[in-house]
């Protein structure tokens, strides 16, 4: 199957709604481009906690092997989140979750897990939820998160 035959939802104009105000659709779009600047913070300090919780520790090596990435990348990344005060890193030494850190990661595997079992929840294979609530999991609002809740709550309840 090729990319054009593969088929896409109809591109909606702003026009084809009529309380899309210029303004009401910048805001989604920033919104969009602001979910994705903490995106990678997010994915770091939620892996480095995970690796402290089974390893025992985090370091540069293991999250290059994990995302793929080059040990330049995690460096660079590490510095920045130094810089954002949620790790401390010396060189050759282990990665540590700074309190703010620790903060962000149990938010984010939180929210994280409300996303798959909400998946879960409508059927989706497992390793698909799991693969797609990585993404899904940094553009979801309050209220999203809080319906899925609510939703896996009315499920549970029907469950019993």
């Amino acid at each position: 199957m090729t990319p054009a035959s593969i088929s896409k939802p109809a591109f909606s104009h702003a026009s084809d709604h009529d309380s899309d105000a210029p303004g009401d659709i910048a805001a989604r779009f920033d919104r969009t481009r602001s979910d994705h600047k903490t995106e990678l913070t997010e994915d770091y300090v939620e892996m480095i906690a995970e690796l402290i919780e089974v390893t025992g520790e985090a370091r540069a090596a293991d999250l290059s092997a994990r995302f793929g990435v080059t040990a330049a990348t995690v460096n660079n990344t590490i510095q920045r989140l130094q810089r954002d005060g949620l790790v401390n890193s010396e060189p050759y030494r282990s990665i540590f979750l700074t309190d703010k850190g620790r903060e962000l990661a149990e938010a984010c595997k939180r929210r994280h897990d409300v996303v798959e079992s909400f998946l879960l929840s409508l059927g989706v294979p497992e390793e698909v939820a799991r693969l797609d609530a990585e993404g899904i999991e940094h553009h979801c609002s309050q209220a999203t998160l809080d319906a899925m809740q609510r939703h896996l709550s009315n499920v549970r309840n029907k469950k019993e």
